[in-house]
């Protein structure tokens, strides 16, 4: 009696564990992120190995943009699996945005591993879109006394470009657009338009027109298009 008795309290405590986790992953799809936050806390105390919820903790902490808090999460990640890419991304793109609202000093000396984290994110999975992304904006905002590069961008450019088409055009028109080769840029959008007619490919195109061409009629009616389509 005794014996079913515990069986009947550890399956119990594990339904009720379920219930919870999957009530906080609820929440966090709603975006009820205040609400997920101490679920997930509470399943993590009771299921400290559960990488999961340190990862959705995470990325609550990023929907926050308290990158200082979500680097701890990610890092937990980084360490626990080194070879699983998403972790190695959302770890430099953390410490990314970190660097990015920090003095010279400090977001210096977190350079090498924001690359090194996209890099290892792309060489653990390589149709890795996101790192692939984050790899050409990184070579493009780093000055190249610090390893900053064209080529290296038009690299990872291109290599999207064999992933997902749509994606190596949308990256090849930002770097023409980053040098302020605007022709250049517009042929790479209108590729992308091509190729995915998606809302995006026809705001990045548009942007370009109102913002860095000084057409904004042309913008205008391009949206409208888009918008005509339904």
């Amino acid at each position: 009696m005794k014996c079913f008795c515990f069986l009947y309290l550890l399956i119990f405590s594990f339904a009720n564990g379920q219930e919870t986790f999957y009530t906080a992953k609820k929440e966090f799809q709603l975006g009820n992120y205040a609400t997920a936050q101490p679920l997930f806390e509470q399943y993590l105390k009771n299921n400290p190995k559960d990488l999961k919820s340190v990862e959705y903790l995470g990325d609550i902490q990023s929907h926050s943009k308290n990158w200082e808090q979500a680097i701890v999460y990610y890092e937990k990640l980084k360490l626990a699996k080194p070879n699983v890419a998403d972790y190695q991304y959302k770890y430099g793109g953390a410490l990314a945005m970190i660097a990015k609202s920090s003095n010279k000093f400090r977001a210096l000396t977190m350079i090498g591993d924001i690359e090194n984290s996209f890099l290892n994110a792309v060489k653990f999975d390589p149709n890795h879109i996101d790192a692939h992304w984050a790899l050409v904006e990184y070579y493009l905002q780093i000055p190249a006394i610090f390893g900053g590069s064209e080529r290296k961008a038009v690299l990872y450019a291109n290599a999207l470009l064999k992933i997902s088409a749509v994606d190596g055009y949308l990256a090849k028109g930002r770097i023409a657009e980053y040098f302020e080769r605007y022709a250049t840029a517009e042929k790479y959008y209108k590729n992308a338009i091509a190729v995915g007619n998606s809302k995006t490919t026809y705001q990045k195109l548009a942007d370009l027109y109102k913002n860095k061409m000084n057409q904004p009629e042309k913008a205008k009616q391009l949206l409208l298009k888009f918008a005509e389509k339904g």
